[in-house]
């Protein structure tokens, strides 16, 4: 395969195992939560406060000011995953399962402590065709898959691409979880993650 062929074959394994049309991978969870987010406010309007568990990482309320947004901090217990209301973006970094889409935008993590631990990296998984076309070029500096020489410039993107080294040890990760739980595993527990409450700092109220 060539760097682009790893890297799509690694998204198609798991779009399809997790039940969505589409997978982009990125560099990291996080990552995956900006672009979504900016996707998001590319193409609706009028919102600015998004809802956020207290208890989570740090990057999620930064991601969320870095978008252009305001958070609105919920303190309420979740397992595996949690929306990011109104804008149906789901942070489901703690969970890894067979058939777990369901709609929106859902972002994965692969980090070494994550299911599937690759080391560094993350997934923006959907069923649009529009957003994936758009978060295939954003996380590539705005740049179709060609030879920059090739290329037509119409995005400001950003450097989020996943490398394909990490899609390939991804692929071979996955095909050995898959033959020890072919379902997935049990979502990791939110209160081993050391999350603080968020919503006692005053850096996140901007």
């Amino acid at each position: 395969m060539n760097p682009y062929e790893v890297v799509s074959s690694f998204e198609k394994t798991v779009a399809e195992w997790c039940g969505a049309k589409y997978g982009v991978a990125v560099e990291s969870c996080t990552a995956a939560i900006f672009l979504s987010l900016m996707y998001r406010k590319s193409c609706i309007s009028g919102i600015t406060y998004i809802d956020c568990p207290c208890r989570t990482y740090p990057s999620i309320p930064c991601s969320i000011i870095h978008a252009g947004y305001k958070v609105s901090f919920l303190d309420y217990d979740w397992s595996g995953e949690y929306e990011l209301s109104p804008l149906n973006i789901w942070d489901s970094a703690l969970r890894f399962k067979r058939g777990m889409y369901k709609n929106g935008l859902q972002c994965l993590s692969f980090h070494v402590k994550k299911h599937l631990p690759i080391g560094r990296g993350g997934m923006i998984l959907t069923n649009s065709k529009v957003a994936y076309e758009w978060l295939k070029k954003a996380r590539f500096d705005g740049r179709e898959p060609v030879p920059l020489s090739e290329d037509n410039f119409t995005m400001l993107g950003w450097n989020f691409y996943m490398q394909p080294a990490d899609a390939a040890r991804g692929i071979q990760l996955f095909e050995v979880m898959k033959q020890r739980y072919p379902d997935g595993m049990e979502d990791l527990k939110v209160e081993e993650q050391g999350y603080p409450d968020l919503s006692i700092y005053p850096i996140y109220q901007q």
